[in-house]
């Protein structure tokens, strides 16, 4: 694991916070809903593959690592890259900012008359039709679409996240997020989606899972990712898995981004880009449904080129 540093910065995401408040950066995601089986099925051609991704919490990248991918991990938030690599180096999963919000969200659920007996009866369901009577009938009540259509409001999250961010988010965002769920349950089971058990529980599936043994290893950057790509020579990386880096961006990072993207890439490289936003077409609507972890709007999948 090689480690270096940049300190250029250009987005919300520079803060190192999701609120607004002055102050150090903060270690924000302990765990990503980002399903990597997508950038696993996109990557994976038969051949290994030299891949940029947001390193985050590291789970996209040291699954890539695990598929015998050389990765390279950039993230603008030093507390960020210093959790990754203390979990390369065996660390515990610890809880960030936005972790800590879900729990929060968690603990109202006996208000709903949501059970952890019935959450795991749903969870450990593997038939899709069951899952769907299930939710229908036991937890898609009036009170949970009033609880979370109110917590997702604007004028609530605005308490908790920096303005850029939520305006990245679509109208209506909680009747959004309950679709998405929806969606989910009528598309994957419960019983081997770590995903839903994370959301629903904050634990891991009741199966035991899989240790991932990096087969090639991290590169960690503490840098923006624009600004490390604008750095690397063209043609270096056969693939780009970008999270949802975008999401509270100003237009003129993202174009600053995707040309950066253009340029390192190979002639063949795919980009993932994930967000909050409702899709802009059929296509990534499609690639939203096959993300097991249910709360994006878009999942991007297309030629890095092509942006």
């Amino acid at each position: 694991m090689r480690e270096k540093r940049d300190n250029a910065a250009s987005t919300p995401w520079d803060a190192g916070r999701l609120d607004a408040r002055a102050g150090e950066a903060q270690l924000l995601f302990g765990q990503m809903h980002e399903d990597s089986g997508i950038e696993a099925q996109i990557f994976e051609n038969g051949t290994k593959k030299h891949i940029f991704c947001i390193a985050s919490a590291g789970c996209v990248a040291m699954a890539l690592a695990a598929a015998g991918h050389s990765v390279t991990a950039v993230d603008i938030n030093p507390a960020q890259v210093s959790y990754v690599r203390t979990r390369l180096e065996g660390g515990e999963i610890q809880e960030g900012a936005a972790d800590r919000l879900l729990a929060r969200g968690r603990r109202l659920f006996w208000l709903l008359g949501w059970h952890d007996l019935s959450l795991r009866q749903f969870l450990a369901l593997e038939d899709v039709q069951e899952q769907c009577a299930f939710w229908k009938s036991q937890l898609d009540t009036m009170r949970w679409r009033l609880m979370i259509d109110g917590l997702l409001h604007p004028w609530l999250l605005q308490a908790v996240y920096r303005a850029p961010f939520i305006r990245a988010l679509p109208a209506d965002f909680g009747s959004k997020i309950r679709s998405r769920m929806e969606r989910c349950w009528k598309a994957h089971p419960n019983c081997s989606n770590p995903y839903a058990w994370r959301l629903l529980l904050g634990c891991e599936s009741d199966r035991p899972a899989k240790t991932a043994n990096l087969k090639n290893s991290v590169e960690l950057v503490c840098a923006d990712a624009a600004s490390f790509l604008d750095s690397c020579a063209a043609g270096t990386f056969d693939g780009f898995s970008l999270s949802n880096i975008l999401d509270g961006a100003p237009d003129g990072y993202r174009n600053r981004l995707l040309k950066s993207v253009k340029k390192a890439g190979t002639v063949d490289a795919m980009l993932v880009l994930r967000s909050f936003s409702e899709p802009r077409n059929k296509d990534e609507l499609n690639w939203a449904i096959r993300d097991r972890s249910m709360l994006w709007g878009a999942v991007t999948v297309i030629k890095a080129h092509s942006v």
